[in-house]
């Protein structure tokens, strides 16, 4: 876990300073109530220019990079960590409301597989805003000058203008067209009943072009509207709605929350309700279900003096789609941060498969795509360890050199009773949130 900050109200500097891991100066102060937060983000020709981490109102938003480290490869989490223990350890730091999130904040992004071509990346904002139940605060960070740090400003944000909507979106395929896909989870299934493996998830892309720029601040607002009980996130070009939290650890507590498990929603209440009861006695999806439940216990009990693993699930109703959802909690034994846990989770079952080495050559067999940070561990920590770390799920990721073009992702857990088509299907709907979200309809501002 990261070494505490310093916290000097005279602002001196540490005496030495590293380019890897930069000597930084943070002031967080109180700040007034706002109608939303996404809605405070400033225009930016740069899509990964901003991050979000909102649910239900709360969470946080920033712009800005006053300090940014990327890596790749099998030890990518344990490289960030150490330049987060580091920068941290050298902070300087003027805290008046002292809550998780508050003072120095990492925000990050990891890649899915080892050998992905993505980078992996964290980024400490410039300007941070966050809301916590009835407390909001703002947080600016500053490089430290010399030996004596810049006080960093602590003016508020005004309401920025609206976003206005993309252009003529178009959709096509990306990888592999539906039918082709099919075609993998057939081939999928059949590994399966061989005896291969237990489960894998697979994947599909889907490419999105605009004529014009595509605001990010059109996507988040309008993801927030519509998905209210996920988190909506962005961090270096990549943003969606995720409904599955990777892991949140907050003062000792730590909880992670399991969906594996899917069925479309019809709109009417009644039949939804009838769905819902199918979904909860369906073998093949509890069977999913149950691999990705125990794959989380599993990577959490060696942290863990206690942990609570209910024994059957519930049922998760989000606007599209309904899941089967479990809420795994503990408590801490180690001084283990929320990054450290995050990766000690990731590849889960709910994102991979059963066993996680075979069903990673399938996947790198059948897929025929790099994932990128695609379903890969997204969010965000401070200097103490606590943060909230979800799967970088229901989301799409900007072309690095064009902010008019995306890939969209969505992805199956695959069993032995799957069926190829109803998985198409499963995937067309967990497409919709982005599609959606990216369509001229405008969401109201609240």
């Amino acid at each position: 876990m990261a070494t505490r900050p310093l916290v000097d109200d005279d602002l001196v500097a540490p005496a030495e300073t590293s380019p890897a891991s930069p000597s930084l100066v943070f002031r967080t102060v109180p700040g007034p109530d706002v109608a939303s937060l996404l809605a405070l983000l400033p225009p930016s020709p740069h899509p990964g220019e901003y991050v979000s981490w909102v649910r239900r109102g709360d969470g946080l938003v920033g712009w800005g990079a006053v300090a940014r480290f990327t890596t790749t490869g099998a030890e990518r989490f344990d490289a960030a960590a150490t330049w987060w223990e580091q920068v941290s350890a050298r902070a300087i730091v003027r805290d008046e409301v002292r809550v998780p999130g508050t003072g120095p904040v990492a925000f990050g992004s990891f890649a899915f597989a080892d050998d992905s071509a993505d980078e992996s990346l964290l980024v400490v904002p410039e300007v941070l805003i966050g809301r916590r139940g009835d407390r909001t605060w703002l947080t600016t960070a500053s490089h430290v000058d010399g030996e004596v740090a810049a006080v960093p400003t602590t003016r508020f944000p005004a309401q920025a203008a609206p976003p206005t909507a993309p252009p003529e979106v178009a959709f096509a395929d990306g990888a592999q067209s539906a039918a082709q896909w099919e075609l993998a989870v057939a081939a999928a299934v059949e590994r399966i009943a061989a005896g291969q493996l237990d489960k894998v998830v697979l994947a599909r892309d889907l490419l999105v072009r605009s004529p014009a720029p595509i605001d990010p601040r059109w996507v988040l607002e309008r993801l927030a509207e519509r998905y209210p009980t996920t988190w909506v996130f962005t961090v270096g070009g990549l943003l969606g709605a995720t409904p599955e939290m990777l892991v949140r650890r907050d003062k000792g507590l730590v909880t992670s929350r399991v969906l594996a498990g899917t069925i479309r929603r019809t709109g009417d209440d009644a039949k939804d309700l009838a769905l819902a009861a199918s979904l909860a006695r369906s073998s093949k999806d509890l069977e999913e279900h149950e691999y990705a439940v125990r794959s989380v216990a599993d990577a959490l009990a060696p942290h863990c003096s206690s942990m609570n693993v209910p024994e059957t699930p519930s049922v998760l109703h989000l606007a599209n789609v309904m899941h089967l959802a479990t809420d795994v909690t503990g408590h801490v034994s180690d001084p283990v941060s929320s990054l450290a846990l995050a990766a000690s989770l990731h590849p889960s079952a709910a994102v991979c498969g059963t066993p996680t080495p075979v069903a990673a050559e399938v996947i790198a067999d059948l897929e025929h795509m790099d994932r990128g940070r695609y379903a890969g561990p997204v969010g965000w920590t401070d200097a103490s360890g606590d943060g909230e770390w979800g799967i970088a799920l229901r989301c799409g990721r900007y072309d690095d050199a064009d902010a008019a073009s995306l890939r969209l992702f969505a992805g199956c857990g695959i069993v032995a009773g799957s069926d190829p088509a109803a998985e198409v299907a499963e995937s067309d709907s967990k497409l919709v949130p982005m599609r959606d979200a990216l369509s001229p309809e405008p969401s109201p501002r609240r």
